[in-house]
């Protein structure tokens, strides 16, 4: 196995992820297969707990493993479906140790972090490495390996101490060390100061690690004595500095990469020139132009509760991307606080209630992401009120999907205390409940999680004919409520129809009401499995619907062909 460690230094929020998954990409498009690690310092054993504002969204992979956004921006740039195993944490690594500990795999010994905590995330990347990721047989040639956080942090010190011992067991030739550092420019001077990136090098270097690349971020291209002075004060050739400045959007990084031969240092370093092939990145510049270079916006409202961090909504706002290039379309995302909607708010803040309400009724489509918790739920209830009223495109994506049934319930069935029990234990009409299987003692991996089949309960509907007539579909899932069965057969009489449900039948999935042009909810997260070049049904749908362009594509694909 070789392995091409990505780290960072001077600040964090580099783009540490996008360059590993830019990495992988270029590698991937010289003939190699690759796979991908994310460590993460935190003791948390995974994201699952974390709020979006602390850590960004919570991305969700097949086996149920709730990790770092950073792997969705690697199965995204890929293609890959990665495991839990592809996240190690600080927590997970501590966890093994000391579950070995009390076994007694270490009797007689004083457990410390050196050699057992280093032993064992060694092991750990060992073994991870090996599995899989991209369908075929055996392990793949790559594994490209991010280390979060920045150089220095006492967190990462184990790590660092594990990743150094590996460079020196596993051999110069197999080992690729990429580190991403800041090249400032201050707004006085005006020059590239180089002195960050010295120091951080230096730091890592008395580490026990040297950088074989440098990945420099900056505003704008680096100049040719700034890369010289990086060169010489870190003992880094010439050839092997790279500059990642700006660029429009982020496919635009795997094409900088492969401009900057960049794909060449890392093959030598690992002496894999002859295995490897010219990159082919034909497909990938075809998609990166036809983005640049689109004219026509569309506009959609994003209802959340989350929207002071994009972060916390990234795969949402990636999907959404996806879907609009495959229209010829630009996204245009309006963020919109839930809590502006809300009555209160026009009493507190009347010019954030107006200017919210403005933009929802300016937007071509309404879109309600996930969340937990009763902040922002009325500012919702009324978002999907409006979009089934005044017949606006609507997606519903988990909590929106909740929220458009306890919406229907109370301005079409009447029941005006009905509700979630999430949101009032207490509700005569509780129309999303708890689900049985579910834990109210422990938070963590506690949900239904990962990959579920989701089976059409008619080939007439809108979503079956944008997932190409299916019967079925494998959905990622991260819920602990769902729609009240008891409730479905009122709920169904009155218009609102669920026309995808799980393998008991019992389980809510999808919700559409006929008529409307597209009010769509759905119980998984479809964001997850979205692509570059293969955009999510729902999304998809959404974005027709909003431009008018749904009904005939329906009609073009009604056959399932392309």
């Amino acid at each position: 196995m070789k392995y091409v460690l990505v780290t960072g230094g001077v600040v964090s929020g580099l783009g540490k992820g996008v360059t590993a998954s830019s990495i992988g990409v270029v590698l991937k498009s010289c003939g190699l297969r690759v796979t991908s690690i994310k460590i993460d310092p935190y003791l948390n054993t995974d994201a699952g707990t974390m709020s979006p504002f602390e850590h960004g969204e919570v991305f969700v992979l097949d086996d149920g493993g709730e990790v770092d956004l950073d792997l969705g921006n690697y199965e995204r740039f890929l293609d890959v479906t990665l495991t839990k195993d592809n996240n190690i944490t600080t927590g997970k690594i501590y966890q093994s140790v000391l579950e070995k500990e009390r076994k007694g795999d270490y009797l007689g010994k004083t457990v410390q972090v050196v050699p057992h905590i280093t032993d064992e995330i060694k092991n750990c990347i060992e073994s991870v490495s090996a599995i899989p990721v991209d369908g075929k047989e055996g392990p793949a040639d790559v594994c490209v390996i991010e280390l979060g956080g920045t150089v220095g942090d006492i967190e990462s010190m184990p790590f660092i101490e594990a990743l150094r011992q590996l460079f020196f067991s596993v051999g110069q030739n197999n080992f690729c060390l990429v580190h991403v550092s800041l090249v400032p420019v201050l707004g006085v001077v005006g020059e590239q100061k180089t002195k960050p990136t010295q120091h951080s090098v230096r730091e890592l270097r008395a580490l026990g690690l040297t950088p074989h690349l440098l990945a420099c971020r900056s505003a704008q291209p680096l100049l040719e004595n700034t890369k010289q002075k990086l060169s010489q004060f870190c003992h880094v050739p010439l050839e092997n500095i790279l500059n990642i400045h700006d660029v429009p959007n982020i496919w635009h990084v795997p094409l900088l990469l492969r401009n900057q031969n960049g794909h060449e240092a890392i093959l030598k370093q690992l002496d894999l020139l002859s295995a490897a092939t010219p990159p082919d990145l034909r497909e990938w510049t075809k998609r990166t132009e036809t983005f640049d270079n689109l004219a026509n916006s569309v506009r959609i409202a994003m209802v959340g509760k989350y929207v002071g961090l994009t972060d916390s909504y990234l795969s949402v706002v990636k999907a959404l991307l996806h879907a609009c290039v495959a229209c010829s379309l630009k996204p245009s995302v309006d963020w919109v606080a839930a809590t502006d909607l809300e009555d209160d708010s026009a009493k507190l803040t009347p010019e954030a209630h107006a200017a919210a309400w403005d933009t929802l009724k300016k937007a071509a489509c309404i879109l309600v992401p996930g969340g937990f918790g009763d902040r922002g739920v009325k500012g919702m209830i009324l978002a999907a009120k409006y979009a089934r009223e005044n017949k606006v495109p609507y997606l519903g994506i988990c909590l929106g999907m909740q929220i458009s049934v306890i919406e229907f319930a109370i301005s079409v069935l009447g029941w005006e205390k009905a509700n979630s029990e999430e949101f009032d234990e207490h509700t005569p009409h509780p129309v999303v409940i708890f689900m049985p299987e579910g834990s109210r003692t422990h938070m963590g991996s506690t949900m239904r999680l990962g990959c579920r089949k989701t089976l059409f309960h008619t080939p007439n509907c809108i979503t079956s004919k944008l997932y190409r007539n299916s019967e079925y579909v494998d959905e990622r899932h991260r819920h602990r409520y769902e729609v009240n069965p008891d409730k479905i057969h009122v709920l169904e009489e009155a218009g609102l129809k669920f026309v995808g449900r799980d393998e008991t039948g019992k389980r809510m999935e999808i919700l559409e009401i006929p008529g409307h042009p597209y009010y769509v909810g759905v119980q998984f997260h479809p964001e997850f499995k979205s692509r570059p070049g293969r955009p999510s049904a729902p999304f998809l749908g959404l974005i027709l619907a909003a431009t008018g362009q749904l009904e005939a594509y329906l009609s073009r694909h009604q056959n399932g062909s392309l």
